[in-house]
């Protein structure tokens, strides 16, 4: 598995690590450079995906989580918040269940939204979504899509959409942090505050912009995650 890694560690805060997107890494490095300039920030592409070799098969969202596990187990980065873009959420959720080096969870943009929890309905949300988004997001991914394949992108799809990440939620044990961006269409603010209250302890925040508001604004998501951090760390 590939990670690229930015900013310096601090004695004072957690190490930032941040799990890819829906078979896509490389839109997120303008965000992981904003949470850079706090802590040392780690974006996690998972196998068969953006820079990682292929998998022995086909992963399921669980598979996926162990993957990212055992990332952290061969890291041994110590206390880290463990953080998710869209479908990254589902497997950063899955992953911190039960690891103790794992002081918080932060979803951005969680899926999948009841709402939108069938191909057609979150095919339809994506593309209304899409005319929110800035010019040029649709064209940055096209390397990372072609590069996985038609075939494996659609399974990567329904392996999300099986998954209900509300269960990998509901068993956490440390705090959490919901970020959505207000227009986001993919998922509702409804929804959002509901993950955020499944944990004991749980925190929802809106920021500017659609579903890859951390693209657009890379700075949007880095004051409240910084905040979460030195609550956790």
């Amino acid at each position: 598995m590939r990670s690229r890694a930015v900013g310096e560690p601090r004695s004072d805060l957690p190490e930032l690590v941040l799990v890819q997107g829906m078979g896509v890494a490389d839109y997120l490095m303008p965000g992981l450079g904003a949470l850079g300039e706090w802590t040392r920030a780690h974006l996690v592409e998972l196998p068969g995906f953006a820079g990682s070799g292929d998998p022995p098969h086909e992963l399921t969202v669980p598979e996926f989580g162990r993957a990212v596990g055992e990332w952290l187990t061969a890291r041994r980065l110590g206390p880290v918040v463990l953080a998710g873009h869209s479908s990254g959420t589902q497997v950063a959720a899955q992953a911190a269940v039960g690891r103790p080096d794992v002081h918080g969870v932060v979803l951005a943009s969680p899926t999948v939204d009841p709402a939108a929890r069938s191909p057609l309905r979150l095919f339809v949300r994506w593309r209304l979504d899409g005319r929110r988004e800035p010019p040029g997001l649709t064209e940055s991914h096209r390397p990372e899509w072609k590069r996985a394949g038609l075939g494996r992108m659609l399974h990567l799809a329904r392996a999300h959409l099986d998954h209900p990440i509300e269960e990998p939620v509901a068993r956490l044990e440390v705090p959490l942090l919901v970020i959505r961006g207000r227009d986001d269409v993919i998922g509702t603010s409804r929804w959002g505050r509901r993950l955020a209250a499944l944990p004991p302890a749980g925190e929802y925040v809106e920021v500017a912009g659609a579903h890859t508001f951390p693209w657009r604004d890379p700075k949007a998501w880095s004051e409240p995650i910084r905040r979460f951090a030195t609550s956790v760390g």
